[in-house]
């Protein structure tokens, strides 16, 4: 149970609805909202100039061993998840509107989460290295795959505008800092060994991104036509999205043999979406767009899967130390 309680599930979340709040009643317009809009990309390039830095080339390459792990774990992620969100597109518009909709495939784009999954993986006693390095490389390939993926399967949605400017700008506000980040890991070590101030530069970085984007869906009034059973459907279709990927990865790696511990990382990494690194690539990949309601079913998601995973992890937990306590002679019985 301590190991829950570091787990971001209430006070990360609580936040992001302050935000929204905050947003409601006090949205940024005019000059203010300018303001925001710079500070917001500068945040960003903060961000991924940090995930550059923290990845450490040697521990990923020697993780690569194990790479029918990794493998399985990438190709929930960026495979099976875009292939659902595609399949999900007969609910819009007649159970989600067409801006949710896009949010929803979006959700299925984006990488898995890192701190999260490799929390889980190690209350639910799998194997904590080799989800270190699933989680990892995820986010790693997810700056160069979300953006890609985003481009060739929701073009035709008329959500995202394909054009050189676009690609140069995500490759200026989110690549070029992660390639920078990579490039000063050396001096940057003062700022890696300090999670605190990690931790503020994402959940900062966050709570700017939503507090923008929910301040511009006021100010456009965007909301006003959004009903509550639209949201009510959208947490549903996130559920039962969660649903289908957990029975997924359960499967998938029974079917590749992999050992349980093994398994635990492919259900707990291959089963997340990332909100700290999906709302600000939202933000570059969408200008322009009600970028509040695309965002809205990955927040939503992301609360699912925490809570859905926590009772997961507990569970695999009791099942780990009954099985440690049963003498091997029993066992063998």
């Amino acid at each position: 149970m301590k190991r829950l309680s570091a787990l971001p599930i209430d006070g990360f979340m609580l936040g992001i609805l302050a935000c929204v709040g905050l947003a409601s009643v006090f949205p940024a317009r005019g000059e203010v909202a300018d303001l925001l809009g710079w500070a917001t990309r500068i945040a960003i390039a903060v961000l991924f100039l940090l995930y550059g830095a923290r990845l450490e080339p040697r521990e990923a390459l020697a993780g690569l061993r194990h790479w029918r792990l990794h493998l399985a774990v990438l190709s929930v992620t960026f495979v099976v998840f875009p292939v659902l969100g595609l399949a999900l597109r007969i609910l819009a518009p007649s159970v989600l509107t067409q801006d949710l909709y896009t949010g929803v495939l979006f959700l299925c784009l984006v990488p898995s989460t890192v701190q999260s999954s490799i929390a889980f993986t190690s209350i639910a006693r799998g194997n904590v290295a080799g989800a270190v390095v699933s989680a990892s490389l995820s986010n790693l390939i997810g700056v160069f795959a979300t953006p890609l993926l985003v481009v060739l399967l929701m073009s035709t949605t008329g959500k995202v505008e394909v054009r050189a400017s676009t690609v140069l700008f995500i490759m200026v506000q989110l690549l070029l800092p992660f390639v920078i980040g990579q490039l000063l890991r050396p001096r940057l070590g003062w700022v890696l060994r300090r999670p605190a101030v990690l931790r503020s530069v994402d959940r900062g970085s966050v709570f700017l991104v939503v507090y923008a984007a929910f301040s511009a869906g006021v100010a456009e009034h965007i909301w006003g036509g959004v009903p509550p059973i639209r949201i009510v459907a959208t947490a549903v279709v996130c559920a039962g999205l969660l649903a289908a990927v957990l029975t997924v990865t359960t499967v998938l790696g029974k079917l590749a043999g992999f050992t349980v511990a093994d398994r635990i990382v492919l259900v707990f990494c291959g089963s997340k979406k990332s909100l700290a690194t999906g709302l600000p690539m939202a933000s570059v990949l969408f200008a322009g767009q009600p970028v509040g309601l695309i965002v809205l079913p990955l927040m939503i998601f992301h609360q699912v899967q925490l809570l859905t995973c926590t009772v997961l992890a507990q569970r695999a937990a009791r099942r780990a130390e009954v099985t440690a306590s049963v003498p091997a002679a029993a066992l063998a019985v």
